[in-house]
């Protein structure tokens, strides 16, 4: 019997848990600049990330998806990305828009209910996010595939948890993607949970980066806690689709540090024990230490950096409670391009109903 076809799905790492080189490293790593901006945006992320979950949890925000322990999946994405690229982001990469230009504000002003947030004159053209599990890699394609139509220089991003993988919108999304070789990057961020489900029954495929095999297309599984392997594998594909080398798939291995979200209670279904293996390999700390050891960042730029960052957050927080609410009558706005006569009838009966009570707020 002949074989017809073989394959292979490589894995990249260059810093261990402990934050030393498994390998030797790219040439770019050896110089601090990039590694220690890469570190200041994971911190920041972090901290935001805290506040957000504070906020949530004093009923100053709504139900909130945590970004904890994808920092190094996020950032390195964010600051590769060239502005004309397109992100089309899932409910974790809040990193990767502020970085696009996203002001935390409207961060956690998305979070608090607001579409505003979900609008940011600073977003050009990324999508909005996108809760629905996997759609988003259809919407990837259409815009890849204008992209291509256009013989434009430009890469579509879209990012998935690995419970997204298992839905058909992902796995037609890589089809068409293979197809037409489209200028798309699909990162999956594979925090080893989907919601209550663990990676080990949500797919009898040893990883899940191979599903790239299927369509046709490049696929490499990536240490995620290390912001060096991220940076490679996520440089090498927007070098392939931007040279019109078709699509990649990158799987990061991550973990979920935290719960699904803030509606969630892990303890439910997740070991206590697992969960303290995976604060071991924890990215910020892994590329701390690795700064440390090279010389390139120190306590005293900790504790000053800690400083900035936390009045950075709470300015922002104080720009998000200080934003004034939406008239009551906005949420039929955006609805139909020609209001029914019968949501003008609710509209108007809204607006009257504010003014007597005196608030927007009064329903």
């Amino acid at each position: 019997m002949d074989t017809v076809y073989e394959g292979d799905i490589r894995y990249r790492q260059y810093l261990s848990a402990q934050g030393t080189a498994t390998t030797e490293l790219p040439d770019w790593a050896k110089d601090p600049e990039w590694l220690t901006l890469c570190y200041r945006n994971m911190v920041l992320a972090r901290a935001l990330d805290n506040k957000a979950i504070a906020l949530q949890r004093t009923g100053q925000l709504g139900t909130y998806a945590s970004l904890l322990g994808s920092e190094a999946i996020d950032v390195p994405a964010g600051l590769l990305m060239r502005p004309e690229d397109v992100l089309i982001p899932y409910y974790r990469n809040h990193a990767s828009q502020m970085l696009r230009g996203m002001p935390m504000e409207e961060v956690l002003l998305y979070w608090g209910g607001d579409e505003r947030g979900n609008a940011s004159a600073q977003q050009g053209q990324d999508f909005p996010n996108c809760v629905p599990i996997a759609t988003q890699s259809m919407h990837a394609c259409g815009v890849a595939t204008a992209i291509k139509m256009r013989n434009e220089k430009r890469v579509a991003v879209t990012f998935c948890g690995d419970g997204a993988t298992s839905k058909g919108d992902f796995l037609e999304g890589l089809n068409v993607a293979g197809a037409w070789q489209l200028p798309v990057v699909f990162v999956v961020n594979n925090n080893q949970w989907a919601i209550s489900v663990p990676r080990a029954l949500q797919s009898g495929a040893p990883t899940l980066a191979q599903k790239a095999i299927g369509a046709g297309i490049r696929g490499e599984q990536v240490d995620g806690n290390d912001v060096i392997a991220v940076r490679e594998a996520f440089e090498l594909a927007l070098e392939r689709a931007r040279d019109g080398k078709g699509p990649s798939l990158i799987e990061a291995i991550s973990y979920r540090l935290s719960d699904h979200t803030t509606a969630d209670d892990a303890t439910r279904y997740r070991d206590n024990e697992e969960l303290k293996k995976a604060w071991e390999l924890e990215p910020v700390k892994r590329l701390r230490t690795f700064l440390h050891s090279q010389g390139w960042w120190d306590e005293t730029q900790e504790t000053v950096w800690q400083e900035e960052v936390n009045s950075m957050v709470q300015t922002a927080t104080e720009r998000y409670l200080a934003t004034p609410a939406q008239p009551i009558e906005s949420i039929f706005d955006h609805l139909f391009a020609e209001l029914p006569k019968q949501l003008h009838e609710q509209r108007d009966w809204a607006m009257v109903k504010a003014m007597k009570g005196g608030t927007h707020h009064d329903s």
